[in-house]
């Protein structure tokens, strides 16, 4: 954009408008300048300004012409159409872009070189620091997963601190950026805040040493009250209701509120935060906490949902808050549960009640936690029967609130994958082991610091098979789906891998599930200097995810080949036949179970309270008006039509390929 002096005449009418300046030649104008709308403004500094003929109408059609006024401005570039008002102190130091509203404000300041939040030292799950990690514009729940965890690896986190570092030196500026189509009002002190497009600021108390990374795809909120210093918020995200904020990155899409705190910590996309309180935790994907009684600490966490009183403890009055805790993917906690770490959960499990042993049931997913005499009582695999687990599973797509197309974290929603299958396989090994050891008629199983009963036991390698049957079914069908076989060779050449990546162990990487060779290959890659910006590692971690299911395939056929003791070069067709028709059986059986625990949802306990002043009929009517009829629930219509689907779709393989 090109500027020109001020002209005499346009310095005469500012002063007339009572306008001041320590140098009048220090400010610099576009060609086409109006001063009629700079008013009580005193200018220092090096000062840019440009057009303000816009006219903006607030909520109750109330008229505001762009322009300044009763302001002080200090070495600022404002862009054009801005309108600036009754900045109490000053605003100093700022690139201010087109189309600003900004009004009601204490003082917006950038104070020497800042770099706007970035690499800002965040002490995770580790209160005194041992796996703390810098925070970014650019980081990822997947990046930011390895920082923290995989300390063993020096190098790389050296090497990830470096392009850290060197990311952070490059933005670093001593003019602070607010940019285009930003909305300022009634708020506190900002000081050194980088603000991006379509941003709203609105009443906040105090933002200091942070970035707003808003953008026209997905504006980021701050309201009334939020205080915030040294953070990070992400695109999409909206925080408000006297939020407090502290050494923290916030990601996509979170919501905060209802007076939450958080310290210490990163809270990745999708997350919410209301009424409780966070410190030195691991959020990662949509972990959730909604109540005031909440305390979620020195946890790794996500797709939580804490309930009401969740609380943990991180140290054991010894040496001090070094204990943490992992409560893998999709885990929920009661209300008053209570977990004493160290300790590890396994995903998809629910805890109820307090535990103090330090239990690992990492190994034992989509189990019950139970608190029982001061013993933890372990239910494996229970939760596979559970309407929650499939109603959770379906919303957390559906509540994916990000609109910027430059997602940063990589998330897998699958219930069922290698990661998870591997455990069952584990889970199913020690099971049977357990029994082993202590004799099948024995009423109580013990596990790494917990109980299992003997029908659990039983109970648990059932719902695990049925599981690893369902997995394995649906992504032989999945592989053969469509094609018009004319050959068992052609189903042979159709089941070859993609490619060799998959074998091995599994990891979830923060909402990431992926092969563990792939993320140790990238770690390498960051080792020997070819992963050497935030970009291309967050590119990799791009095509990981983006290659999720021919790795998958690569390590269901290898589980399938080992079932049926031959390579799938030798797979007949009465074989896949057979494996469609287990899938079937597993599918309707857990389909039947998930009915079942449905139905509890409609018995004559759940009606209790209903019918207010009223006989037994009209308990009936009450419940069926506000509930409806068991027959008419979408998701008992949905679990039924899925048993349909699904029966349709192995015969549908089998009528395809049993003439062959």
């Amino acid at each position: 954009m090109s500027y020109r002096a001020l002209t005499q005449q346009e310095i005469a009418q500012l002063q007339a408008q009572h306008c001041t300046c320590d140098n009048w030649d220090n400010i610099q104008v576009v060609p086409q300048f109006l001063a009629e709308n700079i008013k009580h403004v005193h200018f220092s500094g090096n000062i840019k300004l440009g057009l303000m003929q816009k006219k903006y109408i607030l909520e109750g059609g109330i008229p505001r012409q762009c322009g300044i006024y009763h302001s002080s401005v200090h070495n600022c570039t404002i862009g054009n159409d801005v309108y600036i008002s009754r900045i109490h102190r000053y605003i100093a130091n700022y690139n201010i872009g087109d189309n600003c509203y900004i009004e009601n404000t204490e003082c917006i300041v950038t104070d020497g070189e800042s770099t706007f939040g970035n690499n800002t030292k965040v002490s995770l799950l580790n209160e005194t620091g041992g796996r703390a990690i810098a925070i970014c514009n650019q980081l990822s729940s997947q990046l930011a997963y390895i920082m923290a965890l995989y300390r063993h690896r020096e190098e790389t986190i050296n090497n990830i601190n470096n392009i850290i570092t060197a990311y952070t030196e490059s933005i670093r500026s001593s003019q602070g950026h607010i940019g285009n189509n930003v909305t300022i009002t009634s708020c506190g002190t900002i000081k050194n805040v980088y603000i991006g497009d379509n941003a709203q600021v609105c009443s906040a108390n105090q933002l200091e040493n942070g970035s707003i990374n808003s953008n026209a795809f997905d504006p980021v909120y701050v309201g009334n009250g939020v205080m915030a210093k040294n953070f990070i918020l992400s695109s999409g995200a909206h925080v408000t209701e006297a939020t407090l904020i502290e050494n923290c990155f916030i990601g996509q899409g979170t919501q905060l509120g209802k007076h939450f705190s958080i310290y210490d910590s990163v809270y990745f996309c999708n997350c919410q935060g209301f009424h409780g309180e966070a410190c030195a935790i691991f959020g990662g994907p949509y972990t959730v906490t909604h109540h005031k009684s909440s305390l979620l600490i020195a946890g790794m966490f996500s797709f939580l949902n804490a309930g009401s009183g969740s609380n943990q403890s991180n140290h054991m009055y010894k040496l001090g808050p070094i204990h943490q805790g992992v409560v893998e993917r999709g885990s929920k906690t009661t209300s008053d549960s209570y977990v004493l770490w160290p300790a590890k959960i396994g995903p998809f499990s629910l805890v109820m009640g307090r535990h103090h042993h330090h239990s690992d049931t990492s190994n034992m997913p989509f189990s019950y936690l139970i608190e029982n005499e001061d013993n933890t009582y372990v239910v494996p695999g229970i939760n596979l029967r559970s309407v929650g687990t499939i109603r959770d599973a379906q919303k957390w797509p559906k509540r994916d609130k990000r609109k910027d197309p430059n997602k940063l974290d990589q998330i897998n929603f699958n219930l069922l994958s290698p990661y998870t299958i591997q455990k069952m396989y584990a889970g199913i090994q020690t099971l049977e082991t357990l029994k082993e050891l202590s004799g099948e008629d024995s009423q109580t199983y013990r596990y790494q610091n917990t109980v299992i009963k003997h029908s659990s036991l039983f109970n648990g390698i059932k719902y695990y098979q049925m599981a690893i049957n369902k997995f394995l079914g649906n992504s032989i069908i999945k592989r053969l789906e469509i094609v018009p076989f004319k050959s068992v060779e052609e189903i042979r050449q159709r089941l070859k891998p993609d490619t060799e990546i998959g074998l091995g162990a599994w990891v979830d990487i923060s909402g990431m599930i992926a092969p563990q060779s792939e993320i140790e290959r990238l770690l390498n890659d960051i080792d020997n200097n070819i992963l050497t910006t935030l970009d291309a590692i967050n590119e990799r971690f791009k095509d990981i995810h983006a290659n999720y299911y021919n790795y998958e395939w690569t390590w269901a056929l290898q589980k399938i080949e080992e079932r049926l003791g031959k390579p799938y070069t030798q797979f007949t067709v009465a074989e896949i036949i057979d494996l469609a028709e287990t899938w079937k059986k597993s599918v309707v059986d857990l389909d039947n179970l998930l009915y079942e625990d449905a139905k509890k949802e409609f018995t004559l306990v759940t009606k209790t309270g209903f019918g207010a002043d009223g006989d037994e009929k009209i308990k009936q009517l009450d419940f069926i008006n506000v509930r409806g009829k068991f027959e008419s629930n979408p998701f008992v219509q949905e679990v039924q039509e899925h048993i349909q689907k699904k029966s349709a779709l192995c015969q549908e393989l089998v009528d395809r390929i049993s003439h062959l």
